[in-house]
């Protein structure tokens, strides 16, 4: 199978640049750049007429790219990263340097995460949305006067197919390296008239590419599927109302660590070698574990997720303005269990348990587009449950069973309005404000060992009152040129660090002040896109993860806020079709950030300033302002696709590419390389036909590269999440 994808890859690339003797006319839409509608200013606009920073990625493309889950974006945006930290369930987003680094599920995203503009203030809860995709919009930046809730890194947006007039569907299935397996179909249309509907299915089955060192047993296989249905009723002319309900489950393997090092195990009766191999793995659930996660003694690595997203926007035509409704309702049940230690030995084993449920209600009123002045205010509410918590066996406790539970809740409102002036044909004023106020309270026993009686329970509480906003200017250079500048103030809620909830004690919200200046343009006939951005950010209580000291309880990881950072830096997208047919895209982002006041708490000097059995009253501290904030300083991706007709048939090759920049990751005191990953795809059709059929790999030359490191049983014994290597496959796709 590889040697077929290759050869086919490579007779693709030759053919791509002989084709223009080949073909026999130019494909249609392939001659310009063409422009995207978008909705991430809450109107429908051309998205180079958006002055922010914005990256649109169309359903078809998100294929293409290899783009499964939303972890996957990261390949596809400038200067962002999305981690599944330790190798679980649980993604962490960052754009441009801003963003959180911890495995639970309960504290709010620095990066909105929207589906058809409904939030996922829980990031667990978005690794099913990926399927039956119309578009994906990421703009980088404070995000608090366009959404319901507030972010300090920027927002996601994931718009799904709408249902359609005509009667349409389809159906693609996908086969590829270690037997996996992906069919995707959809049915949409009108049901009555007034009345669209739109249904689609997904599933993904197996893929096990890792094994077990010890017993050869398999790891890795997808047993995911979801299914979305959407209904649009028209009652009348001027109302239009959108139902959708999703329901999702994985029950997916995990992902399997590799040892870095010789690891000897608790009480050193064995020592395993550095593995040499990537897809080598190792894990053993204990009987006491198994217990109480509800699994068996054979049990993988794995998740056992159930969600469900309920939703009902209605839009309302008032004739001097539009009304926006949006009724949401989310329920997520997260059940994962991790063998972190990467043996049969239950040294740094987890199991994480969450109950989520999250109502929101959003109230928008717009204009109507009309005259000089654009207006939109708006009013946000929500109410979110998540009782979870996790159990752990780890090396330092002895491999005893410990136990962190946790009952939060969240109350929240926020008020909007986002407003932009025509001040003359070329100019336009931008002002937003918000104001948000937030209350947030979490019930714990504290961390506790199994066999030990639970404590008396206590309720930790922090609450968020605060402005933000953005004011700007969009001047227009020309017909297809716009520069724009702004400065905005987003604002992060607090939380509570519910790993070790000992003493829960809140972390305060972080603050970004963000200052941009940008460009936008169509060059040379519109074959030229060219965006750029330059940004710089004043960050005042920078979420991090850092050391507390409890007087009787000693050294505590927690989640703490750095008083003052900053983060410069910026982005170039460029898409260009130099002659019809051809697609070269590029882009670059860069960031550099560093501490400018934080003293941070010396843990070695302060534990060996106090007793061994405590008190810890003496605290030490080390001034690391100056030090450099810990992120890839560059990214750099694109793509070269070639679209040609010959002999009655559609052709398209096509390769995309990104580079990352390697990055210090503190958890193993260690850097991570930086590395390539390049993908392939080849795809052919009869002309006017209603099938294709694509060729693909992805990770094309088997780079080894790591998403993170674990440092938990100490930095002589670090164990890696490795990334699958190359695979290849073959996917046939029909439309009627």
């Amino acid at each position: 199978m590889n040697r077929l994808l290759l050869g086919a890859s490579g007779v693709a690339l030759m053919l791509a640049t002989a084709a223009p003797a080949l073909a026999q006319a130019p494909v249609e839409d392939v001659t310009v750049v063409q422009d995207i509608v978008v909705t991430a200013q809450r109107r429908e606009q051309a998205s180079q007429d958006v002055g922010l920073a914005l990256s649109v990625i169309g359903g078809a493309e998100l294929d293409e790219k290899g783009v499964e889950v939303i972890n996957d974006i990261e390949n596809v945006v400038p200067n962002m990263e999305v981690d599944s930290q330790f190798g679980g369930g649980q993604p962490q987003f960052r754009i441009r340097g801003i963003g959180a680094r911890e495995y639970s599920s309960n504290n709010a995203s620095t990066v909105g995460i929207y589906v058809d503009e409904v939030a996922h203030p829980y990031t667990i809860t978005t690794q099913g949305a990926m399927f039956d995709i119309a578009r994906l919009e990421v703009l980088r930046g404070p995000q608090g006067t366009l959404y319901g809730r507030n972010t300090t890194g920027g927002a996601v947006n994931i718009i799904t197919n709408a249902p359609t007039e005509e009667l349409r569907g389809g159906v693609s299935a996908e086969y590829g390296s270690y037997d996996r397996l992906k069919v995707e179909g959809y049915i949409s249309g009108q049901i009555t008239p007034g009345l669209k509907g739109r249904l689609a299915i997904v599933t993904e089955q197996g893929g096990a590419w890792q094994y077990h060192r010890d017993t050869g047993e398999e790891l890795g296989d997808k047993d995911k599927s979801a299914v979305r249905g959407r209904l649009t009723i028209e009652p009348s002319e001027d109302i239009t109302i959108d139902l959708a309900a999703t329901y999702q489950v994985d029950k997916s393997d995990g992902l399997g660590f590799r040892l870095k090092g010789p690891y000897p195990v608790f009480g050193g009766a064995i020592t395993y070698p550095a593995d040499t191999a990537w897809r080598i793995t190792g894990w053993q659930i204990s009987p006491e574990l198994a217990a109480v996660s509800g699994r068996s003694l054979r049990a993988k690595p794995g998740r056992d997720n159930e969600g469900a997203d309920l939703s009902a926007r209605v839009r309302a035509d008032l004739g001097w303005a539009e009304l926006h409704s949006i009724t949401a309702y989310q329920s997520f049940k997260r059940s994962e269990y991790n063998d972190w230690d990467g043996t049969r030995f239950n040294e740094s084993d987890v199991y994480f348990y969450n109950n989520i449920d999250a109502l929101s209600q959003e109230l928008r009123l717009s204009s109507t587009g009309e005259g000089r002045l654009n207006w939109m205010v708006g009013a946000y509410y929500a109410n979110e449950t998540n009782d979870g918590g996790f159990y752990t066996q780890f090396r330092g406790a002895d491999r005893t069973l410990i136990n962190t539970p946790y009952q939060q809740k969240v109350e929240a409102v926020g008020l909007f309005t986002h407003n932009t002036f025509q001040l003359t044909d070329r100019l336009n004023l931008v002002a937003g404000l918000r104001y948000e106020k937030e209350e947030r309270s979490l019930t714990s026993s504290g961390t506790r060992r199994i066999n030990v009686p639970e404590g008396p329970r206590k309720t930790y509480e922090t609450d968020l009152s605060e402005f933000s906003g953005r004011l700007g200017v969009e001047f227009d250079l020309s017909d297809r040129a716009m520069v724009y500048a702004s400065v905005a103030r987003g604002v992060k809620s607090g939380g509570f660090t519910t790993y070790n909830a000992t003493s829960a004690t809140p972390f305060r919200p972080e603050i970004v002040i963000a200052y941009e200046v940008g460009l936008k343009s169509d060059l040379f006939d519109n074959r030229l896109r060219l965006n750029g951005a330059l940004f710089f950010y004043d960050y005042t209580d920078q979420q991090v993860q850092g050391l507390e000291y409890d007087r009787l309880a000693g050294r505590l990881g927690k989640i703490t806020n750095v008083p003052k950072s900053e983060i410069y830096g910026g982005e170039i997208e460029l898409v260009w079709r130099p002659i019809d047919g051809l697609t070269i895209s590029q882009n670059f982002g860069y960031k550099k950030g560093k501490y400018t006041e934080y003293f941070a708490i010396d843990g070695a000097a302060t534990d060996a300033a106090n007793p061994v059995d405590g008190p810890w009253d003496k605290i030490i501290t080390n001034d690391r302002s100056g030090e450099p904030l810990q992120f890839p300083k560059f990214n750099y991706g694109g793509s070269v696709a070639y679209d040609w007709q010959m002999l009655g048939w559609d052709w398209r090759a096509e390769t995309n590419y990104n580079q990352r920049d390697a990055i210090y990751n503190a958890a193993s005191s260690s850097v991570l390389p930086g590395y390539w990953l390049w993908n392939a795809n080849f795809t052919v059709n009869p002309t006017d036909a209603q099938w294709r059929a694509t060729l693909w790999a992805r990770n094309l030359f088997d780079t080894y590269y790591e998403e993170t490191r674990n440092g938990f049983n100490g930095s002589a014994r670090p164990t890696a999440s490795p990334s699958p290597g190359r695979t290849v496959g073959v996917r046939l796709a029909v439309d009627f």
